[in-house]
Parts: C-alpha cells; structure tokens; sequence
C-alpha cells in the first residue's frame, strides 16, 4: 500500500460481529496489551527502535493513550482505519539505527514491522483463554482471518505474513528460536523499582489526588503489571525471553481471571466496552436496524 492513496482508500478493518470486534474493545484486551507490547519489544530490531526513539520513558501515559486509539481504529475505525495504517507508516519512516547484535535496522523493514504486528494473534489466543474463554477451531481460524485484515490495513503486504494458521506457528517458534530476548526495554516494562510519573489524563481534582498517593499506589501497581504481563504471555515466548513463572503464580493468575470472567460480562456496556468499540457497536446497531425496516 502506498501512502499516495488517497483518503478512505485501503483494506477495510475486520468485519462487525467479528471475533476482533468482540474482543479487541472490551476491557480486559486491556490487560493483554502489556504482554503483547513486551513481546513486540523482545525482537533486538524492535526493542532497540523503542530504546532509542519512543518517548515511553518521558510520556508513558502519553504514549499509552495514543497506541490504544491507535489499536482500536484498526478493528473499529471503518474508513480510517487506512488512514491511520498510513500515519504510522509515515510516522516510522525515520525509524533507524543499530540493534543489540550491531545489526542495522529500520522500523518499516518487513521482517520487522511484521513481527510487531504477528505478537497480537497469539497473545489474543492465549490470554482469552484465562480471561474470556478458549477459542473454538473456527473462532481461532477466523481471529487469525481477521488480523490479517489488520495487517494490511496497517500496510503489510500478503508475502511478509504467514497467511495460514498453519504457516505462522513454524514462523512463530523461529522467531522465538533465533530472535526473540530480553532487551534493555522488556525489562524496563517488567521492572517494579523504574519510576513512572502519575497519571496525567482526566479530571483535575483526580489527578491531583493520584499525584498525592502515588508513591503508595505505584509499587503495588507495578507489581500486578509485571505479573499480567509475563502470566498472560504464551509460555513458549515466556521461555524465550527467558522470565520466570512459578506454578503459584500460575494458580494466583487463574483465580485473578477466574473473578474477571464472572465480573466483565455483566457489567454494563458502557463499562464494559472502551469509547471507540462503544461508538462503533452502537452505529452497528443502528444500521443494522435500519436495514431491516
């Protein structure tokens, strides 16, 4: 795809009613984010690009607002899904430099821009296992379906994506095999002694009260972080990477997602569902209906 398309053009975002457009904006997608960016930041390319250009250090909640808006115009944003595929694009184009194994890179090299998109589908797969519930043989066939859809609207060609389920496990265990290992950024996001500024985002008088009990929420807070993040990684990128997990921390994680599945599917939508996946849902909806009158 080519950033000289003209606007509205491009791959359509995965279809409604879809597996993605079910899961990619409910609430607890929240909590598989962390280990999907973890695992992204695991590739030397990837991590050292993050490293030395992202501003995740200087604007954590900045940068966190930005890429969850971002991840949800994929899945939720109709026409500018394609719009936004050509920003990032755009935005990554001067992207370079060295990685960890003194290898040049840059960010839209396919290998690499691929691999940051390819973390999303077994993330997704694992995690709904612990926090929505294990996927059928035909949902799993059809999430992969569909972020192949995302890959293209984020402009990945056709040949650097396994286009099968039964092309990307080997491409996955390669990347594991050879690739993948704890950079300075992975540990970084695991760490519970790095300092993160309080929230800035939301209401003033919330903002000042977070500031006020920051240095007693934080450490608590980067705990559970650490803990969501490497309990709902695959254990074989778990492995690679090289991070612990105990088989008490396995039991502590499926009663922690044991609560989340009883809570999350009776909450209210507007609770249950963040704004984009909220606003499209409805207009769904109302189309739906229209077309039926």
């Amino acid at each position: 795809m080519s950033s000289e398309e003209p606007r509205g053009s491009g791959p359509e975002p995965p279809p409604p009613g879809g597996v993605l457009w079910s899961l990619a904006g409910d609430v607890r997608a929240l909590l598989m984010l962390p280990a999907a960016l973890t695992l992204q930041v695991a590739h030397p390319a990837v991590g050292a690009g993050v490293d030395e250009h992202s501003v995740f250090r200087t604007d954590p909640w900045g940068r966190g607002e930005r890429s969850l808006r971002s991840l949800q115009l994929w899945v939720y944003g109709g026409e500018e899904a394609a719009e936004e595929g050509r920003r990032l694009r755009k935005l990554h184009r001067t992207i370079q430099g060295t990685d960890s194994r003194g290898r040049r890179y840059h960010a839209l090299s396919p290998e690499n821009y691929a691999w940051v998109h390819a973390t999303g589908f077994p993330v997704y797969r694992h995690a709904t296992r612990y926090l929505v519930r294990p996927l059928t043989e035909a949902q799993e066939q059809a999430l992969y379906r569909e972020w192949l859809q995302v890959g293209r609207v984020l402009g990945i060609h056709d040949r650097d994506m396994p286009q099968s389920i039964e092309e990307f496990w080997p491409y996955f265990r390669k990347m594991l095999a050879d690739e993948i290992e704890a950079t300075v950024v992975v540990e970084e996001l695991i760490a519970t002694d790095r300092p993160v500024p309080p929230p800035d985002r939301g209401p003033l008088p919330v903002r000042l009260l977070l500031k006020a009990l920051w240095p007693v929420l934080f450490p608590p807070l980067a705990r559970f972080r650490r803990f969501i993040t490497i309990g709902l990684m695959p254990p074989d990128a778990r492995e690679a990477i090289g991070l612990e997990w105990t088989d008490a921390q396995e039991r502590k994680l499926r009663r922690f997602c044991g609560v989340v599945r009883v809570v999350v599917p009776v909450l209210p939508e507007r609770l249950r569902y963040l704004r984009f996946a909220r606003e499209a849902r409805a207009e769904y909806r109302r189309s739906v209906r229209g077309a039926s009158r």
